[in-house]
């Protein structure tokens, strides 16, 4: 039986008369990887702020590895680390003593703090920056030093708010790889971004987030499949001079004489597309969906 790593029952956090949390119910599994949608003020940090103690929540439970933050903190945060959206740490500290200093904090033996570091900031190529003070990294390279520090202490869930935020492609898909193979190693990850791509390509489980409660929580792939239509965009090889009239109930749009935009619903199949290109002589050379289905979805939901 799957064990649950993070649950969150009627969590709720007001100021005043301003609620910026309502009655918020989540439950995370060990091993998922599990992304906590919503826009700008939704309450994703809010929410991560409270499992950290950075914001003491007005009611509801949370429990972090099994362990009730109200009964015995000090225990419920060794198993989780954090990488905020902000750099947080001393800029003229060199890189390893950054890690080693947060180590220190959960009290891990020197040797084995040690070790730690050097693996971590070795596989994600930090390593030859070891001895540099934080402030000569680049915007990626003290984002992975984050990864790093959150990762001394080996925690059951990794918490990334906004991790790829101002990284390049290449960088992202190496940190994305590595965050990859840490949760096919077994730890949690719980991502929130604006990287909407990113959730369709990484993660199992989604919760979105808007006017401070959770509108839906479900599987990606059940939530993909709640959509209706898509549109999809051909690039085709020879010229298409006007529209087959077949294509009328697809709502066609000939953006260019090689591009043609086709709007399909999820119960029809294309093979009838690509027939009636096939009778015109016109060859497509490659086919994608014009926008992220998740965003689709995620514009859909919180305009409700």
């Amino acid at each position: 039986m799957t064990k649950k790593v993070l649950e969150i029952k009627n969590l709720k956090k007001s100021y005043g008369d301003l609620e910026v949390l309502k009655w918020i119910d989540l439950e995370v599994e060990q091993g998922d990887f599990f992304a906590l949608l919503g826009h700008n003020g939704a309450g994703k940090t809010t929410t991560i702020g409270i499992m950290t103690s950075l914001v003491n929540k007005t009611s509801g439970s949370v429990k972090i590895g099994w362990v009730d933050i109200d009964t015995d903190f000090p225990l419920a945060r060794t198993h989780i680390g954090v990488v905020p959206q902000e750099f947080n740490f001393d800029i003229f500290m060199p890189v390893y003593a950054i890690c080693m200093f947060q180590a220190g904090y959960y009290g891990i033996p020197e040797k084995i703090a040690a070790e730690r570091v050097e693996m971590y900031l070795k596989k994600l190529e930090l390593w030859d920056k070891k001895d540099s003070p934080a402030r000569e990294l680049s915007g990626g390279m003290k984002r992975r030093l984050m990864i790093a520090r959150a990762l001394v202490h080996n925690p059951k869930i990794l918490v990334l708010d906004e991790p790829t935020a101002g990284v390049d492609v290449e960088l992202r898909k190496t940190m994305w790889e590595f965050i990859g193979e840490l949760n096919k190693q077994g730890t949690t990850i719980i991502l929130t971004t604006h990287y909407l791509e990113e959730v369709e390509q990484l993660c199992k489980n989604v919760a979105i987030l808007s006017g401070w409660k959770i509108v839906k929580n479900s599987w990606v792939k059940e939530l993909l499949k709640t959509l209706d239509k898509e549109v999809f965009v051909l690039d085709l090889k020879n010229k298409l001079e006007k529209i087959p009239k077949r294509f009328s109930p697809y709502d066609p749009k000939l953006v260019d004489k090689h591009t043609l935009e086709l709007t399909i619903k999820s119960s029809e199949s294309l093979n009838k597309i690509f027939e009636v290109l096939s009778e015109k002589w016109v060859e497509v050379l490659s086919m994608r969906n014009k926008s992220n289905r998740l965003e689709q979805l995620f514009i859909w939901l919180t305009k409700k």
